[in-house]
C-alpha cells in the first residue's frame, strides 16, 4: 500500500499547536511559498549554487514535516544532504521526484484546507 501524502496523525496533531485559523494560515503560506521554494531549488541547481540549494532544500524539508508530508520531506532531506555535500552532480532525477511528490502535497493540502 502506498504511503500518504499527508501523515493524518501529524496533520492532526497541529490542531494541538493552533485553532483552525492558524492551520488555514500555515496551509495558504506553504502554498504560497512552496512554488517560489521549488523555482529556487531549480535555479540554484542550474547555478550550481550548493548552498543556495542546502538552504532551500532545507526549508522544503521541514515545511513537509510540520503537515507530515513525510515522503516529500525526505526527498527534500536526500537533495539537502547533496547540496550540504557539495554534490549537485549526483541530483539526477531526484529534484523531478520531488517536483512530482511536492505536486501530491499541494493538492492534498487544498482538499484539507477546502474541505
Amino acid at each position: 500500500m502506498p504511503e500518504p501524502t499527508i501523515d493524518r496523525a501529524t496533520f492532526d496533531g497541529l490542531n494541538q499547536i493552533g485553532d483552525a485559523a492558524f492551520i488555514q494560515e500555515l496551509i495558504d503560506t506553504f502554498l504560497d511559498e512552496g512554488p517560489r521554494l521549488m523555482k529556487s531549488l531549480r535555479q540554484a541547481l542550474t547555478e550550481k549554487n550548493a548552498e543556495v540549494f542546502r538552504r532551500t532544500s532545507h526549508s522544503l524539508k521541514s515545511n513537509g514535516k510540520t503537515f507530515g508530508a513525510l515522503h516529500f520531506a525526505e526527498l527534500a532531506k536526500e537533495l539537502e544532504s547533496l547540496g550540504r555535500d557539495n554534490q549537485l552532480a549526483a541530483v539526477g532525477n531526484k529534484l523531478e521526484k520531488l517536483t512530482e511528490e511536492f505536486a501530491r502535497v499541494e493538492a492534498a493540502l487544498k482538499g484539507l484546507r477546502d474541505g
